[in-house]
């Protein structure tokens, strides 16, 4: 039986879905398929399964992205579903898995996560600017737009703040280590 479940997560909160995917692994539910702010499950054994996912440098359909998810792959690791450049993985629950082998390839995932937010950030301000200037000569529909383009800056700040800082352990923590 499938079960759809929609639940938001921010880009810089890849961990902590990869959590929920996990614990709904253990709850025999098992990710099947994703789209935005949706997964879709189906009953299967308890923690059969262990989760993960990853941005690419480019979109999943991509000859590079192709090769590499064919490498994982050949490692036992099935490719779910994708998002944009998410790809959702999973692999059976004997051991491990982990992406993410080192410090310098976690930094790595995580700057390519910060960069996506950088490139964004410049779109984002130039539309508030633009709907602020024009809310403020009495349109009520970009006020509106205005005040959601607001609360949007808030977040990818705030996403961007996360990341440059989780870079920032994960810096330290590789000196500590060297």
């Amino acid at each position: 039986m499938r079960i759809t479940k929609h639940k938001l997560f921010f880009a810089w909160e890849y961990e902590k879905e990869e959590l929920w995917l996990n614990e709904m692994s253990a709850q025999g539910l098992q990710l099947v398929g994703v789209g935005f702010c949706k997964y879709i499950f189906e009953e299967g054994t308890p923690s059969e399964y262990s989760y993960r996912i990853e941005l690419l440098n480019q979109y999943p359909t991509h000859p590079e992205s192709v090769s590499y998810i064919h490498f994982l792959e050949g490692s036992g690791i099935e490719h779910v579903g994708s998002y944009m450049r998410w790809v959702y993985l999973r692999k059976k629950s004997d051991g491990a898995f982990d992406l993410f082998s080192d410090i310098d390839s976690k930094i790595s995932h995580c700057k390519r996560i910060l960069t996506l937010f950088l490139c964004l950030l410049p779109l984002e301000i130039s539309a508030l600017t633009t709907n602020a200037a024009t809310a403020a000569m009495g349109s009520v529909l970009n006020m509106f737009c205005a005040i959601l383009l607001s609360i949007l800056l808030i977040f990818l700040a705030a996403g961007t703040f996360r990341l440059w800082l989780k870079i920032k352990n994960l810096k330290k923590e590789r000196i500590m280590h060297e």
